[in-house]
């Protein structure tokens, strides 16, 4: 569910939360301040979205600028390093986010990804509070797993919206974009979003890969209900071979 447009510092009243899990907690996603010890405030301008199966809530900025929240999925680029730490743009003109040099699945200082300024990372954050350095990381801490995480090589990367870039994590159910799951179902290829609106895309075919993230743009500028992108997945794979 949405409501109407929030200011930043505007606490949600408790007809707008989802009912907490059994533990009696709720998730709380980017653009939202949890304080103790009932009061959930906005932090940024936006409307209110819901997910009651999750206990989970989050705030749709409307300024079109991504806000780090952890757990968030990012594609960030290395800009520089340090002894320890890469120093990664999240977006432009913003502070950078520090990736630890050993924060990859089975990294240590002989066998840490050598990385340098321009390459991409798949990353988490985990990391983001007020007057704080973002830090992010490519591996779930917990269970020294990459799960997906880490370099990537080769390809090409798209900017969307940031809205748009989680209704893609989402998929059709959720977010109601199929195009990911439509192209996959005819041409193979890879694909890993930010949720800071950075989409990367690989097929291993230059044609096939621009094709991806065009339509992947388009989609996003031009607001197609699941309708118009089903007729948009058919023309763009038609014309990819």
């Amino acid at each position: 569910m949405s409501t109407p447009i929030l200011l930043p510092g505007t606490s949600l009243p408790a007809s707008l939360l989802p009912r907490p899990n059994k533990s009696g907690t709720l998730t709380l996603g980017p653009g939202l301040r949890h304080t103790p010890p009932q009061t959930i405030t906005t932090t940024t301008l936006g409307t209110l979205s819901t997910d009651p199966k999750k206990s989970a809530l989050w705030l749709e900025n409307l300024t079109g600028r991504y806000s780090p929240s952890v757990n968030d999925l990012v594609i960030a680029q290395i800009h520089h390093s340090s002894t320890d730490t890469y120093s990664c743009t999240l977006t432009p003109h913003t502070p950078f986010a520090l990736l630890g040099q050993l924060s990859f699945e089975g990294a240590s200082k002989k066998t840490r990804p050598q990385l340098k300024s321009g390459d991409l990372v798949y990353a988490r954050v985990c990391k983001a509070g007020k007057g704080e350095d973002v830090e992010v990381e490519c591996l779930n801490s917990a269970t020294g797993k990459g799960e997906g995480m880490g370099p990537l090589k080769g390809g090409m990367t798209c900017e969307v919206s940031p809205g748009f870039a989680r209704r893609l994590m989402l998929g059709r159910k959720k977010g109601g974009v199929m195009l990911l799951e439509g192209v996959g179902e005819k041409v193979k290829f890879e694909v890993a979003v930010g949720r800071n609106g950075v989409v990367w895309v690989d097929s291993g075919s230059v044609a096939i890969t621009v094709g991806i993230g065009r339509l992947v743009q388009d989609a996003d500028k031009s607001g197609w209900t699941v309708e118009e992108q089903e007729r948009a997945v058919k023309k763009a794979v038609k014309d990819m071979s």
